[in-house]
């Protein structure tokens, strides 16, 4: 409830030309015209003028004291009684509002920790389908039929469409592209709240895949004779070549399987993991 008595700067045992006084001397101030015709001025005018209105009338005056200490009492019974009761309504109160904080302070970070928890399954599962598939060189577009290699070619746009959007949410989530020299030196901003700048993104989701790569590849080259035997059961449909131009061709052949198999891997293992965080 609005103090009449202090926005006129007067006590409430100010008498009628007491009131009348500090009004005129109010008026001259924030009249509107004074200060250029604000909206703000206009505002406070007017509520100046509600209180010298309210004041001045012995009735109007006598009834508004009436309501201001039924408020003022009201509002002192509840937070400062020293009873019992009101005591327990106020800790009640008071530990709700510090539960709801704690809620909302724990609910953040869950929020956060799932994200954070997508974003290594995601990265994580596409370094490792890079190194199986560098390693083992499946090629299994060769061994399907028709029906075969539509579904995979299938489900190899659905995992890049999947892919794409995953690494944008976590670039505009995770990462900030830095301002120029010149706009640092110019302006006062703010440290960002994502931890890492889009280049360093980008550099090290480049790097990794040239690592899985590299890794696979060696990883593969070490154990080509213990694979030898795993490979050839996908070669079933595929006619025998030299034994000195299997390598070679087979690495020629590995290019599109980097580009056609990690995405879908990306994709059955990151709906793996939203089952089961659906589940628990």
């Amino acid at each position: 409830m609005t103090d009449y008595y202090k926005v006129l700067g007067i006590k409430r045992t100010a008498s009628k030309s007491e009131v009348k006084s500090a009004y005129r001397k109010l008026a001259r101030v924030r009249h509107p015209d004074v200060n250029g015709g604000s909206e703000q001025a206009a505002r406070e005018f007017a509520l100046l003028s509600k209180a010298y209105r309210v004041l001045n009338d012995p009735q109007e005056r006598a009834y508004y004291d009436d309501k201001l200490s039924t408020a003022s009492d009201s509002d002192f019974s509840f937070l400062h009684s020293t009873n019992p009761h009101a005591r327990r309504a106020r800790n009640l109160a008071m530990q709700a509002r510090w539960d709801r904080i704690v809620d909302e302070v724990l609910e953040r970070d869950r929020r956060e920790n799932r994200e954070r928890q997508r974003a290594v399954f995601t990265t994580v599962s596409l370094f490792l389908s890079t190194f199986f598939v560098a390693m083992l060189r499946p090629h299994l577009w060769e061994t399907f039929d028709y029906a075969g290699r539509a579904i995979l070619l299938t489900l190899f746009l659905i995992g890049v469409w999947h892919l794409a959007t995953r690494l944008r949410e976590y670039f505009n989530h995770y990462t900030y592209k830095p301002k120029s020299i010149q706009d640092s030196i110019m302006r006062d901003e703010e440290q960002p709240e994502q931890p890492f700048t889009r280049f360093s993104a980008y550099t090290f989701l480049l790097v990794g895949y040239a690592l899985s790569i590299g890794m696979g590849l060696i990883a593969g080259w070490h154990a080509q004779d213990f694979f030898s035997g795993l490979t050839m059961l996908f070669h079933q449909r595929v006619e025998t070549v030299q034994t000195n131009v299997l390598f070679y061709s087979s690495t020629a052949l590995l290019i599109p399987d980097l580009v056609l198999y990690p995405p879908i891997a990306v994709l059955i293992v990151d709906t793996m993991q939203a089952l089961a965080a659906r589940i628990d």
